[in-house]
C-alpha cells in the first residue's frame, strides 16, 4: 500500500468540543457557514470585518506513521488570496493510535463568500474545508423584512 498512513479519521468545524474523561471527543453542532446580520438603516451595505473563532477539529490515525509531524492550516479567501493561519506539531504512536487536534482558530473576515482552509500534514496536502460566509442587512420597512 502506497500510502500508508497516517489517515484522517474526520475534520470539521464546530460550536465546541466536549472531550470525555476516557479521551473520546464529541463534537457539538457541527458548522459549516455564519450568518452575519446587521439591522438598522445605518447598517453597512457590505459586510464590515468581523473577527470569529472557529473551533477546528482533526482527527488522524497513525498507520505506519510515527514521531513527531507538522499540522499546519491556510485559508483561502474569497478573492483568492491565501494565508498561513495556524500550525502545531503532532506525534503519533503508530498502527490504530493517533493525535486528536482541537484548536481554536481566529479569523478576520472581510468579505463574504466561500472560505476554504487547506490541512497540510508534513507539507502535503491532506484535506480541505469549506467554510461560507453570508452577510444579511436588514432594514426596518424593507418589503423582505
Amino acid at each position: 500500500m502506497p500510502n500508508s498512513g497516517p489517515f484522517l479519521k474526520a475534520a470539521a468545524f464546530c460550536d465546541s468540543v466536549i472531550e470525555g474523561k476516557d479521551g473520546v471527543l464529541s463534537l457539538i453542532r457541527i458548522v459549516d457557514r455564519l450568518i452575519i446580520t446587521a439591522a438598522g438603516r445605518e447598517a453597512p451595505g457590505d459586510i464590515p470585518p468581523t473577527d470569529h473563532a472557529l473551533t477546528l477539529v482533526l482527527m488522524l490515525v497513525s498507520g505506519t506513521a510515527r514521531g513527531s509531524h507538522e499540522v499546519a492550516i491556510t485559508i483561502e479567501r474569497p478573492g483568492g488570496t491565501t494565508d498561513h493561519v495556524w500550525s502545531t506539531d503532532v506525534l503519533l504512536e503508530g498502527e490504530d493510535r493517533g493525535a486528536n487536534i482541537v484548536a481554536q482558530i481566529p479569523i478576520r473576515f472581510e468579505a463574504q463568500g466561500l472560505y476554504w482552509f487547506h490541512v497540510r500534514l508534513d507539507g502535503e496536502h491532506l484535506t480541505s474545508l469549506p467554510f461560507r460566509l453570508l452577510y444579511r442587512r436588514v432594514v426596518p420597512g424593507s418589503p423582505l423584512q
